[in-house]
């Protein structure tokens, strides 16, 4: 097969691949309620299912789905076009976004998109979240920046996220006017990285009406986020 034929189904060799992230990516869409991230059947996790004889997939969750109904069964399975590969139900109206995303930076492994309430309210602001916290020197890097303003439907978001996150070291983007998206080397660690973008939006818009926070000198969030990305935890 070409490296860049499209797949119309999911080659027997990621059949295990495959299954494995419906598992995991069903079971991560339950930490977005869980965390307060998400309303209704707004959000969405997906992984990326990497393919050494051909083109990526991804794995993310049908349109409109209650997360009360998400199971490894419900998940459908993309290209890195959008196309739908393998499921009986509409692919997420996110879904042209992850693809993107995931086409455009081949060390992403996961995408999550919430509407979070205090990171979109930056959002709504158009504005970033700047780095007065050691937390955000270690898992972002520097400030939570914001994305451009971008219609639903097409690949306009993803190339605001790429655009926006290309070169950084933030793990998250403010996409103007709509809301988080956070991206990992798994899903897993994007998902972590929705959850502590809330929290830090949060802590910060609190300080904020006490005063006007502190930011943290460039040196020591080089020094915060070398650390916490090379020693931090168990090796």
């Amino acid at each position: 097969m070409p490296h860049d034929a499209p797949l119309t189904e999911v080659p027997a060799h990621l059949r295990t691949a495959v299954d494995a992230a419906k598992q995991k990516v069903a079971d991560l869409h339950a930490e977005l309620p869980r965390w307060e991230l998400v309303v209704w059947t707004a959000g969405n996790v997906s992984e990326r299912v990497r393919n050494p004889e051909g083109p990526d997939l991804l794995v993310i969750k049908p349109s409109g789905v209650s997360y009360d109904d998400i199971t490894p069964e419900a998940m459908v399975v993309c290209d890195l076009e959008g196309n739908l590969v393998e499921g009986d139900r509409s692919p997420s109206s996110d879904t042209a976004a992850h693809a993107y995303v995931y086409a455009h930076l081949p060390e992403v492994g996961g995408v999550v998109h919430t509407h979070s309430t205090y990171a979109t309210a930056w959002a709504a602001r158009g504005e970033e979240i700047p780095c007065v916290l050691t937390m955000m020197a270690d898992e972002f890097g520097g400030p939570i920046p914001v994305g451009p303003f971008a219609i639903i439907g097409d690949d306009s978001i993803g190339r605001g996220i790429v655009e926006t996150l290309r070169g950084s070291r933030s793990k998250a983007v403010l996409m103007a006017n709509h809301g988080p998206f956070t991206i990992g080397g798994d899903a897993k660690a994007a998902v972590k990285a929705a959850v502590l973008c809330e929290e830090v939006a949060r802590a910060v818009h609190v300080s904020r009406q006490l005063g006007e926070p502190e930011t943290i000198a460039q040196e020591h969030v080089d020094a915060l986020y070398a650390r916490y990305q090379n020693v931090y935890g168990q090796r």
